[in-house]
């Protein structure tokens, strides 16, 4: 079993705190960090309420000091660590100009030694979508081509692609990522996201309701995920899951019979010492017996 950090970013968003939270997830023995997204927060009494959220509101993401650009972020504390996996949770992939994206993964993917994971999604708030000028509408169909148009530009040498909402001819796009592209983990839950999962994913990362049944919903999305994968032609076991839910290893135990490979947390202590003893703690208690699960 491996085992991440989620919220990253925004538990710990200052310079110092953020390398002193990813320098010691790495020397304690965490798998990878994984940040959220939200280029802007709407703020009023009718906007879109956050799902993520028992009241609606986005105040425990931004309350520590922001929601940092999770790009540059992991960028930062990359050149701190050496061997922690770097990933996003989920970058809302139709708010950004795909090819500009790519350059962008990319690059960071290259710096840290090919150490990038995207956890992407396509997000549900209307708000956030005009104010980077991208449409809300159509977000689905653009996720599904930048997904093929990143891949071919990370991957081929001269690359080519001809969709609906993104084209381009004959262009090269350098750095290419170290190991020849980048993880792509598909989060959410609707059955557009399981599809796409099944059809695009390296990885999955899913969204589960805090009033649902957390073993019953991964039971069945997980299946479903797979099954489809089946009916692309692709092998339903290399689609890597990625979940929370779980702090102990009787919990991790239950998750890995669901087929999960990664299980995340959230770090609960604000001030260093104390952030330091528990993921310590956590190391020693919960992650050393789960190793082998």
């Amino acid at each position: 079993m491996k085992w991440g950090i989620v919220f990253a970013s925004t538990s710990f968003p200052q310079p110092d705190r953020a390398l002193a939270l990813a320098q010691t997830a790495e020397q304690v023995g965490f798998e990878s960090l994984w940040c959220p997204e939200h280029v802007v927060v709407a703020i009023g009494d009718f906007v879109t309420p956050y799902r993520a959220s028992p009241d609606g509101k986005m105040d425990r993401l931004w309350r520590r000091g922001g929601i940092p650009d999770p790009l540059v972020w992991l960028a930062f504390v990359a050149a701190g660590t050496t061997t922690i996996k770097l990933g996003t949770n989920v970058v809302i992939l139709p708010e950004h100009q795909p090819a500009v994206f790519a350059k962008t993964a990319a690059t960071v993917d290259s710096l840290s030694g090919g150490r990038l994971n995207l956890g992407i999604g396509v997000g549900e708030l209307p708000e956030e979508y005009a104010a980077v000028g991208m449409s809300f509408t159509n977000r689905g169909r653009r996720m599904d081509e930048s997904i093929e148009a990143m891949r071919a530009l990370w991957s081929e040498e001269v690359a080519s692609y001809h969709g609906k909402y993104v084209k381009f001819d004959s262009v090269r796009c350098d750095p290419s990522p170290v190991h020849g592209t980048i993880p792509l983990h598909i989060g959410g839950a609707s059955e557009a996201a399981l599809r796409r999962a099944a059809k695009y994913g390296d990885g999955y990362f899913p969204f589960v309701n805090a009033e649902l049944d957390l073993l019953e919903t991964l039971k069945q999305v997980i299946g479903g995920v797979r099954a489809d994968a089946e009916t692309f032609g692709r092998d339903p076991m290399s689609i890597e899951m990625t979940v929370g839910g779980a702090r102990t290893v009787a919990e991790a135990e239950r998750l890995a019979t669901l087929g999960v490979d990664r299980l995340v947390i959230a770090v609960r202590s604000r001030e260093l010492d104390a952030m330091r003893d528990e993921l310590a703690t956590f190391a020693t208690e919960v992650i050393e017996p789960t190793r082998d699960l």
